[in-house]
This record gives C-alpha cells, sequence and structure tokens, in this order.
C-alpha cells in the first residue's frame, strides 16, 4: 500500500469544504470536473435504460452495443478503422490504466511518463514493481517535450510510454508534428504506448486532435484510454473505456472480471445515446471553456509575479510563479486561505511542476473573475 499514491485534488477539496463550513468563501479552482450537468439526451437515455430492466450483470467487455458504438467513434474521431472487439468498457477511465499496464508491464521494468503529469500514473506504475521514468515536459515548447530527451531515456528494460494530450496538467497538445517521431522511437525500440486521450473532444484555436495510434505501426501496440466523464460532464457516471489490440483486450477483460465483474449497464446505454446523439450541448460546452480560459489567461498573466501560457486543450491553466519567490505548495496553501481560492500545486503532478501552480476553469466567468481579483489581492500583500 505504500506505493500507492493519490490525487491531491480531493485532498485540498476536503480543506477548502472545511473552511467553507467556517463561514469562508472560496471559489473551487481545484477539481477537474465540468460544472455543465449531463446533457438532457442522455440523461433521458438512463432513466429508459432502468425502467426497462438494464440493471442487472453485462458482458465484461461491454454491452455490444456499446462497444460497437465506440469502434464506430473512433474510427470518425481519429479516422482507425477499430473493431469492437478491441473495446473494453470500465467503470471510469482509471481502470484502463490500471489493467492496461498491470497487462503489459513486468515487475522491473520501465515506464515513461510524463511530469509534470496525471500523478495516478506513477503510483500504477510502482504498484507493479516497475520504474516509473519522469519525461520533463517543458513550458517553452507548449508542455510539449523533446524528443532527443524522449530517446535518451529509452533503455532495453523500457516496457511502455504513457502520453496525454491533450494534457492535465498543463493543457498541452501533442501535434501531429510530434508523434510522428514518437510513433518511430516507439516502433524502433518495441515499446506499448499507453496514450490517455480523454481530453480529446476539448480543444481550441483550430487545433485538431491526432492519435499515435494512427502511425505506421503504432496501432497494434497503442491502448487509448478514453470515456465519457469530460466530453459529455458525465464524471459521476463512472464510464470509460479502452481501445487496444484484441489480445491485450482479452487480458484487460479477464481483469476486469476479477475486479470489478462489469459496468453498470443502464450507464452504458447511455453512453450509447452520448456517442450517437445531438451534440450540440458538448459543442456548446467546449465553446463556454474556450471563453474561459481567455478569461482566467488574460487575468494571470496581468497580477505581477505570474506568467501564463495559454493552453491548447482541455480546462486546466499551468501558471509559472517562479517570481514570487515562494514554495508551489506554500503558494496553494496561501491562495487558499488568504484569497479563497482553491488551486493545487504544480508538485501535485511530479516534480517538475515545481514554480507553477494549476487551477482548473471548470467554473463560471463571474467565479473566475473573483478569483482572479482575490488572489491579485492576496499576493500584493506578499
Amino acid at each position: 500500500m505504500t506505493k500507492l499514491g493519490t490525487e491531491t485534488a480531493f485532498e485540498v477539496l476536503v480543506k477548502a469544504r472545511d473552511l467553507e463550513a467556517k463561514g469562508k468563501k472560496i471559489v473551487h479552482l481545484e477539481i477537474g470536473e465540468p460544472d455543465f450537468d449531463t446533457p438532457s439526451n442522455i440523461r433521458e437515455a438512463a432513466k429508459r435504460a432502468i425502467d426497462r430492466g438494464w440493471t442487472h450483470y453485462g458482458p465484461a467487455p461491454g454491452l455490444p452495443e456499446l462497444r460497437k458504438a465506440i469502434a464506430e467513434f473512433i474510427g470518425r474521431h481519429i479516422g482507425m478503422r477499430v473493431l469492437p472487439d478491441q473495446v473494453v468498457v470500465t467503470p471510469g477511465g482509471k481502470p484502463i490504466m490500471f489493467f492496461a499496464i498491470f497487462a503489459v508491464v513486468d515487475e522491473g521494468e520501465e515506464v515513461i511518463h510524463p511530469d509534470p503529469g496525471f500523478p495516478i500514473y506513477e503510483s500504477v506504475i510502482n504498484l507493479v514493481g516497475a520504474k516509473p521514468v519522469p519525461l520533463p515536459l517543458k513550458e517553452e515548447k507548449g508542455f510539449r517535450f523533446d524528443i532527443d530527451e524522449l530517446e535518451r531515456l529509452i533503455t532495453p528494460k523500457t516496457r511502455m510510454l504513457i502520453l496525454n494530450s491533450p494534457q492535465n496538467p498543463t493543457g498541452g497538445v501533442l501535434s501531429k508534428e510530434d508523434l510522428g517521431p514518437i510513433a518511430e522511437l516507439a516502433v524502433q525500440h518495441d515499446v506499448a504506448v499507453l496514450s490517455d486521450e480523454i481530453y480529446s473532444r476539448i480543444i481550441y484555436d483550430g487545433f485538431e486532435h491526432t492519435s499515435i495510434a494512427t502511425f505506421p505501426g503504432m496501432a497494434e501496440r497503442t491502448i487509448i484510454l478514453d470515456g465519457f466523464s469530460k466530453a459529455f460532464a458525465m464524471t459521476g457516471w463512472r464510464l470509460g473505456f479502452g481501445v487496444m489490440p484484441a489480445v491485450v483486450a482479452e487480458a484487460v477483460t479477464q481483469m476486469q472480471i476479477n475486479a470489478t465483474s462489469c459496468t453498470a449497464s443502464f450507464t452504458q446505454l447511455a453512453g450509447v445515446e452520448a456517442l450517437t446523439g445531438p451534440q450540440k450541448e458538448v459543442d456548446s460546452m467546449v465553446a463556454e471553456f474556450h471563453r474561459r480560459r481567455d478569461v482566467i489567461v488574460d487575468g494571470l498573466n496581468a497580477i505581477r509575479g505570474i506568467r501564463c501560457h495559454k493552453p491548447l486543450g482541455a480546462f486546466y491553466v499551468f501558471p509559472n510563479v517562479t517570481a514570487l519567490r515562494k514554495p508551489s505548495r506554500w503558494l496553494a496553501d496561501y491562495l487558499l486561505n488568504e484569497a479563497g481560492v482553491a488551486g493545487l500545486s504544480g508538485t501535485a503532478f511530479g516534480p517538475h511542476g515545481e514554480g507553477y501552480l494549476r487551477f482548473s476553469y471548470a467554473n463560471s466567468v463571474e467565479n473566475i473573475r473573483i478569483a482572479l481579483s482575490s488572489m491579485k489581492a492576496a499576493l500584493a500583500r506578499l
């Protein structure tokens, strides 16, 4: 158990709720959760499914209807032919992380992961007895990484590379030009890739999502992690999926049988509706995130001591606060207690996050502006 890490966002949420219980007003910018309701057509599909008796066990890899819908969606979304037997549906996206790493990586092998990056990657790598190898993401490169540095990190023990684009916590996006050389290295060194694409529908400024699975030699070595939480505001529904080679899907299904049995059937039918029904509410949500991004980036750059890169995807900003000459964790605590703004230290996402904070702009423009004003006043007192 000592090998398992945690998500600091939930710890900060507890602190923030405690302060609220004592009467302090808090603007929540710590949790990576859309503040929109799940679209009405998806909710209605779930209600109909419950009323029709879809409340019992289903097949371990997922209902055929949803696996087919996911295969067709991936075909449209990234332009790669996928068969339903390559899809495994899970209760949330995190099980794919666990199952894929457990299925592919042996004790003593190495896994390269982004730093700063989603902390559960390193947690699971440690749990299987493998060695986490951090790959620094660089602000000057738009929080992408250096291909030469990736090549230097690959050894004969490297079994897997984890990618996340659009990225949490930085909002960075890997372009098609970035992914080509990465794919070549993966093929050359026989490295599997876990490609976390959970934010792939939330992307801005005319950029288009590209999956590394579409490059030559990559379909047979890539596991795509995706789900419904972010794009459809379905975090509490616990509905994710993985797309992978069929032989890996068989192994992941076996792990699902042992761990969770299956994913709730009525939520899966809601997932079918999400993928095949109207997309207007999803498009509206992304447009609103785009507007909020511009507000928070401009506002942070107007505060003394803060420099904020404009992210190209997801709904996070990762401002540079090194000019304030305080440790990131200290600053996060200070802003929570003195400004009433809940954010995260960059070090919650790895050592290379020092000197940064992470704020989620999954909150209203009004609240974001309140947070910016409060932060500016609090930081002026330093």
